[in-house]
C-alpha cells in the first residue's frame, strides 16, 4: 500500500482541525459557537493529525528527506484549505472528514 495519498489527505484533516480551534473558523464552518474545551480538542487534533502525516512520511522516505518532504506536505495541504475557507467553509470541513478516508483507499487501489 503506498501512503503518499492518505499522508497528504491527513497534512489537509491537521491543517482543518487546526483552523477549526479558531473561533472564527470554528463559527463559519460548523456553525456553532465554540467552548474552550471544543477548540482544544481540535487543536490537538489537528497536531496529532500532522504528526501522523509526517510519521507516513517517514514510513516512505529517509529521515532526512521525509522532514522536508512533511514540510512540503503541509503547504500542498493548506493550499486547498486557504482557498476553501473564506468561500466554502463547510465544504473545507467536509473534505476533512471524507479526504483521509478517499486517501486511504486511493492508497490501497495504488499498492
Amino acid at each position: 500500500m503506498t501512503l503518499l495519498p492518505l499522508t497528504w489527505t491527513l497534512g489537509y484533516a491537521g491543517l482543518t482541525a487546526l483552523a477549526l480551534a479558531m473561533k472564527r473558523h470554528h463559527e463559519a464552518v460548523l456553525g456553532a459557537k465554540a467552548s474552550e474545551a471544543r477548540l482544544r480538542g481540535f487543536r490537538v487534533l489537528g497536531w496529532a493529525l500532522l504528526a501522523a502525516m509526517t510519521a507516513g512520511c517517514l514510513a516512505i522516505w529517509p529521515t532526512a528527506l521525509a522532514l522536508w518532504m512533511a514540510l512540503g506536505m503541509v503547504a500542498f495541504a493548506g493550499l486547498p484549505l486557504v482557498f476553501l475557507l473564506p468561500y466554502r467553509p463547510r465544504l473545507a470541513g467536509g473534505l476533512a472528514v471524507g479526504l483521509p478516508v478517499v486517501g486511504l483507499v486511493v492508497g490501497w487501489v495504488l499498492g
